[in-house]
């Protein structure tokens, strides 16, 4: 076996039942491989799963916007057409929810744990794997509560890269900002000072924020999520119930970021720092927050240059277990250290779980292009499966989020568009690369 090659003979072992590990035994089994998969349930369960069958949706049976103006819409229909089992499971469960893909629980966890446990190259084994087998090809697709026995297991493969906890800064799209009212500067002038954007309040606009922000509701944590929280990750509305000041001397201090129109520093300032290469995203520095979701579109668009921020990512404070990607993963998923390991779903740092399936489809296919002594051909950048893909291999490692798939991720248009069309016209422009994609992949 070569480096990052695998023989077809060999079994695949894939740790996680939920839809990335079902989704990736069933694209590897398809294509002739024999799958092991693994599933603690029912001898044992995490905190939020119930259900013995596999892929069971635990937060929401939603699996978000349907329409092609919503980038989860444009995944679920690339996957649709690329043959995978969670979409056509999630289509055949199908329930009335308005503009959502929703399902039927119960039904959708039944369809695929009995596709799964019927057909011939996959064995389902129902016990917990504590350890990683020591030879062959292993997909890691243990989602956010990975148990403890095997966090430990892969807090020693990968050092101080595995995470526990998410404590999450918003982020937001850099062409629904008001830069009228936004000014680009690092602090004190050091470093390139088009990596942040500064939003400035005066006297008034901070106090109007903190009363704001001190009576917004929040999401009560579940038992098992409760964290002590250490100071470089407070949640910004508990910094302000220390006092009215704390976030101005935190992270909305303004020195050393004097305001280009007066030289002088404003009352206090929220700095928005660049997501990605293309500087399309930006998230909300320090602004980690337990407000709920609406509380926060609310709250946070009365920051000034925000009163339009289109959020593409929302702040959350949650227990879930991640690896840093992009410091630890080949393109493919594969462990750089040991490729014949990869990861699936959101234990890298995808998140949803249309985006956990994208991910698992694209490990199993992955394993079945090694062990037939070929290297997989990664999905074009243009594709919901290629950028979100490139994100989670290819992020800042000094800031790495877990992410849903969003326009952002995309590469830019190649002419400037109305803002309207532009969604669907990155839609259009996905669907054809992945036509060619698929072709290929086929001969």
């Amino acid at each position: 076996m070569s480096e990052r090659g695998l023989r077809l003979d060999q079994r695949v072992t894939i740790i996680g039942g939920g839809l990335a590990g079902c989704e990736a035994a069933w694209q590897a089994a398809e294509r002739g491989l024999q799958v092991r998969l693994h599933e603690m349930k029912p001898r044992r369960y995490s905190p939020a799963h119930q259900l013995e069958g596999l892929a069971e949706l635990v937060c929401s049976n939603s699996l978000r916007g349907a329409d092609l103006g919503n980038a989860v819409g444009l995944l679920k229909e690339e996957l649709r057409r690329s043959g995978s089992l969670v979409m056509q499971a999630a289509d055949a469960t199908r329930v009335p929810a308005g503009g959502a893909l929703a399902v039927d629980r119960d039904l959708f966890s039944a369809l695929i744990t009995e596709r799964i446990s019927s057909h011939l190259n996959i064995t389902l084994i129902r016990d917990e794997l504590t350890s990683l087998p020591p030879e062959g090809p292993v997909i890691i697709a243990t989602g956010p509560l990975t148990s403890d026995a095997l966090a430990e297991e892969l807090s020693c493969l990968v050092g101080e890269r595995l995470y526990f906890y998410d404590a999450i800064a918003p982020i937001v799209t850099v062409e629904s900002l008001d830069t009228t009212k936004i000014y680009a500067a690092s602090r004190y002038g050091k470093g390139d000072p088009d990596d942040y954007l500064n939003c400035p309040l005066d006297q008034q606009q901070y106090a109007a924020f903190i009363a704001a922000l001190q009576a917004a509701e929040r999401v009560a944590p579940r038992e098992f999520e409760k964290v002590v929280h250490f100071d470089g990750c407070m949640p910004i509305e508990e910094m302000a119930a220390r006092g009215d000041d704390t976030l101005r001397f935190g992270p909305m201090k303004p020195v050393g970021l004097p305001h280009p129109d007066t030289g002088k520093d404003p009352w206090a300032v929220v700095q928005l720092r660049a997501e990605n290469n293309d500087k399309t995203l930006y998230n909300l520095v320090g602004f980690q927050t337990k407000m709920t979701w609406p509380e926060q579109r609310r709250v946070l668009r009365m920051i000034p240059g925000l009163e339009q921020a289109e959020f593409v990512r929302l702040g959350v404070m949650h227990r879930n277990t991640f690896i840093n990607a992009p410091a630890l993963l080949l393109p493919t998923q594969q462990l750089k250290s040991d490729p014949r390991i990869m990861f699936a779903g959101q234990i890298t740092g995808v998140e949803g779980y249309v985006e956990s399936a994208g991910s698992g489809f694209l490990a199993g296919l992955t394993v079945a292009a090694l062990a037939a002594g070929q290297q997989l051909v990664l999905p074009p950048g243009e594709t919901a499966l290629g950028a979100l893909l490139h994100h989670i291999t290819n992020a800042d490692v000094r800031h790495f989020q877990p992410m849903n798939v969003n326009y952002g991720l995309f590469p830019a248009l190649e002419s400037r568009v109305k803002k309207k069309d532009r969604k669907l016209l990155l839609a259009e422009r996905a669907l054809e690369a992945l036509e060619g994609w698929l072709s290929f992949l086929k001969h």
